[in-house]
Formats: C-alpha cells, structure tokens, sequence
C-alpha cells in the first residue's frame, strides 16, 4: 500500500520505535511507516488503517507493538475474533496487562458477554492502572447489558471515580455511560442530569451527550432556508397575510459519540 513520502515513520511513539530496533534497519524503518498510517486513519479510516496494519504484520508479527496495532486496527473494523487473536499474542510477548479490557470487549463484540464479566473479575484487573479499571468496568456493565442485566448495569457503574467532581481522560465517557443505562431502566431524570454531567467533563468530543441532551429536551435542527420559501407563487400584487403567518415558526434547535 502506497505511503505518502511525508511519514518517514519517525512520528512513532519513542517505546514503539524501541521496540523496532531489534529489526534490520531498514524493515525497521518500513514498518514504523506503516504504523504512523495506522495511528491516523484508525478513527476516520478504519478499512485503510487495518490494510496498513497487515503490512506490517508481515513484515514483523513478532514484535509485540505490530501485534497490538493490527488488534486495534481490527478491532476498529469489528473483526473481534482476530483482534482478540492479536491481543492475546501482543500480551504473551510484552507480559503487561493493559490490553485486558479490549480483550474483554472483543468477547462481547463475539456475542460472549459472560466472558467479559467472568475476565473482569480476574487478577489482572487490579494490575490496572485507574484508567484501565474504570474502562474495565465500562467493559462489565456493557457485558450486563448485553445480558439484560440493566439494574446489574447501573450498579456496576456506581464507583468512587463515577461520584468524583474530578475530570480525568475517562469521565466523561463514564458519566455518559451511566447516563445511558439510567434512561435504559426509563430513569429519564436521572439520566438527564449525568448525560449535563458527561457534556460538563467532555472537553473533546469524545461523546455525543449534547446531541442526546438535546434530544431529551425535544429539541431538533431546522434549516434556517428552505429553497421552497423562495419561491413566489402567488399572484402579483397580491397582499402575503398567510405566508407571512407561515414564516413565523420558532428557529431553535439544535441536536457524537461514546462510543461505549
């Protein structure tokens, strides 16, 4: 797959290009490229992103960081199965923990959430780092969920780091998806106000609480022209009374993502 002449590869994260050196130079250089292109078309591009990240795969399985890449980019492609292949070899060869909740995930992706509840109550899951908890348990309650379990859901979520005033990377996607359990259970009151606390946290975009917000409040986009309004079919001279009446309609509205 061609790569545009302006990613050298040495944008790579310091740690993964550490990890490269044990390849020849110039295999080490061509797989870093194909990395870069992974990390920015992952989000908007996730078929291109994954295209890339089989590159690499072929040029080095086993360096464990190509192996972690293509299970994101995988996993950005709803391929689970595979991504939860790549997962499992990225952590037998680095030994860490971190990949735990998205391998978790992937089984509920497979339509097996008692596996994920059954991997969030494993040892690994205290070898996190806070993040990697609260995503975890972002991972269990979805397993609760997918399980019918909506109540089992909403308890799960209920932590220190939900009752928290402190904002850290992982709030708002936690509100959000205690918000979202809540108007599942018909808790829509409660569910109004941690969906204002999850656009309160949510300084980049990371969900869509005001679009959900706004739909709670009935509130929808209008088009401030309609083309037809332009159009004049009434006779010349004649007084617009009516059409002016029908002019007069009220122009508020307004109406992203967690993705989890």
């Amino acid at each position: 797959m061609p790569i545009p002449p302006e990613v050298t590869g040495e944008e790579i994260d310091p740690d993964v290009r550490q990890e490269l050196m044990s390849l020849p130079k110039g295999l080490a250089d061509d797989v870093a490229r194909n990395l870069v292109m992974v990390a920015q078309l992952i989000d908007e591009e996730p078929e291109k992103a994954y295209g890339y990240s089989r590159v690499a795969l072929r040029l080095a399985s086993r360096v464990a960081a190509v192996r972690e890449a293509a299970g994101f980019a995988a996993y950005a492609t709803q391929k689970y199965s595979e991504a939860l292949a790549e997962f499992r070899a990225a952590r037998r060869m680095s030994g860490g923990v971190e990949l735990w909740p998205v391998m978790a995930d992937c089984e509920r992706g497979l339509g097996r959430p008692e596996r994920a509840l059954a991997m969030a109550g494993e040892p690994e899951v205290q070898k996190l780092d806070k993040a990697g908890q609260v995503e975890m348990r972002l991972v269990a309650a979805g397993a609760r969920r997918d399980m019918g379990q909506l109540d089992a859901a909403i308890v799960t979520l209920q932590s220190p780091e939900l009752a928290s005033g402190a904002v850290h990377p992982w709030t708002a996607r936690l509100r959000y998806a205690y918000a979202d359990a809540l108007l599942a259970a018909g808790r829509e009151r409660e569910a109004r106000e941690w969906f204002a606390k999850a656009l309160e946290a949510d300084k980049d975009g990371a969900t869509d609480a005001s679009d959900r917000l706004a739909e709670m409040d009935g509130v929808e986009f209008v088009d401030a022209f309609d083309e037809s309004d332009d159009i004049d079919e009434s006779p010349a001279g004649e007084a617009s009374e009516d059409a002016g009446a029908e002019s007069d309609v009220d122009d508020e509205g307004h109406r992203d993502a967690d993705k989890g």
